[in-house]
Formats: structure tokens, sequence, C-alpha cells
């Protein structure tokens, strides 16, 4: 085990407060949030289990860990959150000069299209 290894290996938690391991030491059963989202759960409100400290850019890097076995599955949204999302991304395309639907998303710097806010280029 490699010094840098053994800096950050404390699996009962004595040194750092949560049981600590390096960088792909972790044991199995425990995972990130994003492991989890790929995986279809998310945290479920419990505390933080573990953690991965290694060297990086900047200093030490921190990973939290959760355990697998109490992650809840992911919610989904509802039909009317879907509807509402579906929405709002449709006002976001539309023009408040013309009120024409666009194929790209309004600048709000502009808060219109380009076209009502560059006629003279679209006349060229």
């Amino acid at each position: 085990m490699s010094r840098i290894r053994a800096a950050y290996f404390d699996p009962d938690g004595a040194r750092f407060g949560i049981p600590t391991y390096w960088w792909r030491g972790a044991p199995p059963g425990y995972a990130t949030r994003r492991q989890l989202t790929a995986a279809g759960l998310r945290p479920g409100g419990q505390p933080i289990a573990a953690q991965v400290l290694w060297r990086g850019v900047g200093g030490t890097r921190t990973a939290y860990l959760y355990r697998v076995d109490l992650a809840a599955p992911k919610r989904t949204a509802t039909p009317a959150q879907r509807a509402a999302i579906g929405k709002a991304l449709t006002a976001r395309r539309t023009c408040r000069t013309c009120h024409q639907v666009r194929p790209y998303f309004i600048p709000r710097s502009l808060g219109e299209c380009l076209a009502c806010a560059f006629p003279q280029e679209d006349a060229a």
C-alpha cells in the first residue's frame, strides 16, 4: 500500500470522523450520488455513510458515499409536472414580439427572436 493510500485509509473513522477510503478503495455497498443516479436510485434522506479522499488539482478532493441498501428509487415526474415543463420550454421558444415559436430558445438578453431583434440582417 502506498503512502498516499495509507494517508487516506481510515475505515473506522477515528481520524476523519467518518469511514474514509482512498480513490477506488471503497468496499462494495457504497456509492456516490452520481453512481446512485446512474442506477436509478437517490440517497433518500440518509446521512453520509463514508467518504473517499484523493489528491487532486487544488489539494485534497472528497467524494461522499451513501449506502446502496438504504437508497430509495428515483422519483418520477407526474403527468401534470411533465405538462408544466413542456409549456415552460415552449414559452422559452416563443417570441414576445411576433408570437412565433422558434426552433431555438429566445435569448434573455434580447427578449425577442433574432429576426425581430435584428430586422436589417434578416432582410439582407
